[in-house]
């Protein structure tokens, strides 16, 4: 198994690497005769920083996405982050790639914020008390100090994906994945959290129809018909799906 990634102090390591080698997803027709292809096949290699990725519905993208962490496995081919296989060190896998769904109410399951973050945080800290400390410091971090005791059901759609990112980064993963982020979100919202995204010490990977949010990156994917059919620039990217759908 692969050695502990080294920290420069900051409590993130440093960049994660994720390669997907000849990955292929597919799932059986209704029929019960043959296959059908969501994805690929797929080669990638991801360091960058940030990473967002464009295509229309059905495209593949959250197909792509959730390869990363292991919540969907290769038919064929693999899918490797700092050599861990997905398909046989899932977990270890998921320790340092979180997943944010696009409705945060997926990723809220206890009835207060205070409990997901606590939660979150059974496997770091097995002390009642020493989670609950760590928790109030995530808390803090992402200034949900004063929303942490209500209903998740009280939040605003801003406040809750707020709450959600506070949960997944709890455990300080090297690489967090977004799957469509701002859907459910106004513009203020959009905007803060774009800002919020910015600023995390973490690798990012992200789904998104906000062209502008996908501009954002160190490089763009374009996923049509379960390929990627252009893989550059944000600007030529996004220009190139603009192309595309005004074409088709």
């Amino acid at each position: 198994m692969p050695a502990e990634p080294h920290t420069a102090g900051t409590g993130v390591p440093d960049r994660p690497e994720v390669v997907i080698t000849a990955a292929t997803v597919s799932v059986p027709l209704e029929t019960g005769t043959g296959r059908r292809t969501l994805l690929g096949p797929l080669d990638l290699v991801l360091r960058e920083p940030r990473v967002t990725v464009v295509g229309a519905n059905g495209s593949g993208k959250s197909t792509l996405l959730r390869l990363l962490n292991g919540l969907v496995l290769p038919t064929s081919g693999s899918v490797r982050v700092d050599g861990l296989d997905t398909a046989r060190h899932g977990s270890d896998v998921r320790r340092r790639v979180a997943f944010a769904f696009t409705d945060p109410i997926s990723q809220l399951v206890m009835p207060t914020g205070r409990e997901d973050v606590e939660l979150s945080l059974r496997r770091v800290h097995r002390s009642r008390s020493e989670r609950r400390a760590a928790a109030e410091t995530v808390l803090a971090r992402f200034g949900l100090t004063e929303l942490a005791d209500r209903s998740v059901y009280e939040l605003s759609g801003g406040e809750r994906q707020l709450m959600a990112l506070a949960v997944v980064l709890a455990t300080e993963p090297r690489l967090l994945v977004l799957d469509e982020p701002t859907t459910l979100l106004d513009l203020r919202n959009t905007v803060a959290l774009r800002r919020l995204v910015a600023t995390l010490p973490q690798s990012v990977v992200t789904a998104t129809h906000d062209l502008d949010l996908a501009l954002e990156a160190d490089r763009t994917l374009v996923v049509e018909g379960g390929r990627v059919v252009f893989d550059g620039s944000p600007g030529a990217a996004v220009e190139h799906y603009r192309r595309s759908v005004a074409t088709s």
